[in-house]
């Protein structure tokens, strides 16, 4: 992955001495150096710390480059995999096309196998074995096939078992509604029955009182008809009511008013 970047050096060594003996008042070092170096200091720090394993500090320091060269891409989207930044990688690979293309399509496939993607993975396997044979790269397409169909076969079993889960939870919902509908038609039942069972009673005691209406003998009935006309006269005389409590007499009375 390292740059080749020794006449760079040299260039930027021959660049600088004279500025060891310069006058203070002179421009500062950053300001002579033209700005087309400057990255490859850039770039050299970078590739330190990819040799280092500070692949995220080598990531931000090509980004910091913000450079379209497909080479610098190529080793920005290295230090990017390695740091786990995979969306990154995948796009600075794509736009490195051309730097080492089988080994460049290889990096893809490792960035979607990381990612989980396995059929964009094995996409770009399939596509760096037709540019060149190798053995790490067959494996790796071995690999992502196997993990493919695990995936697949997974995702069967969680279909079938969510499948399953909704069958239960309808099945439950229609024993609900039918336990609804049954109370409901039991609560009816119950309702029409007592209403029934009222109208039977009102009926049975109307019957009662008609047939106890009919048993009282003629006498009982004056009687009756007599009280509930002196609690009347009474009432409106507003008198205390007396409670009259008449002598039976053996003869049978004939006058209309016995007062």
């Amino acid at each position: 992955m390292q740059i080749k970047i020794e006449s760079q050096k040299l260039l930027l060594i021959f660049f600088l001495s004279p500025m060891l003996f310069a006058d203070a008042v002179m421009p500062s070092l950053t300001e002579l150096i033209p700005q087309d170096i400057l990255p490859f200091q850039t770039i050299n720090r970078a590739n330190e710390a990819y040799e280092k394993e500070e692949f995220r500090k080598s990531a931000t320091l090509f980004q910091s480059l913000k450079i379209e060269d497909p080479t610098v891409l190529y080793n920005q989207a290295n230090a990017e995999y390695k740091a786990g930044m995979y969306d990154d990688a995948l796009k600075h690979y794509a736009k490195s096309k051309g730097v080492g293309e089988a080994t460049r399509l290889y990096n893809m496939g490792n960035s979607y196998f990381k990612k989980g993607d396995f059929k964009s993975a094995i996409k770009q396997y399939t596509a760096s074995l037709k540019l060149k044979s190798d053995d790490d790269v067959m494996h790796n397409l071995k690999l992502a096939r196997e993990k493919r169909k695990e995936k697949e076969e997974q995702k069967q079993k969680d279909k079938k078992k969510k499948d399953k889960n909704k069958k239960k939870r309808d099945k439950k919902k229609e024993e609900q509604k039918k336990r609804k509908q049954e109370d409901k038609k039991k609560d009816d039942r119950k309702k029409e029955s007592d209403k029934k069972n009222s109208k039977s009673k009102k009926e049975a005691d109307a019957s009662k009182k008609q047939e106890e209406k009919e048993k009282m003998s003629p006498k009982e009935k004056m009687r009756k008809k007599e009280l509930s006309h002196l609690i009347k006269q009474l009432s409106k005389k507003k008198m205390p009511t007396m409670m009259y409590q008449g002598k039976e007499n053996k003869g049978e009375r004939h006058d209309k008013n016995p007062w």
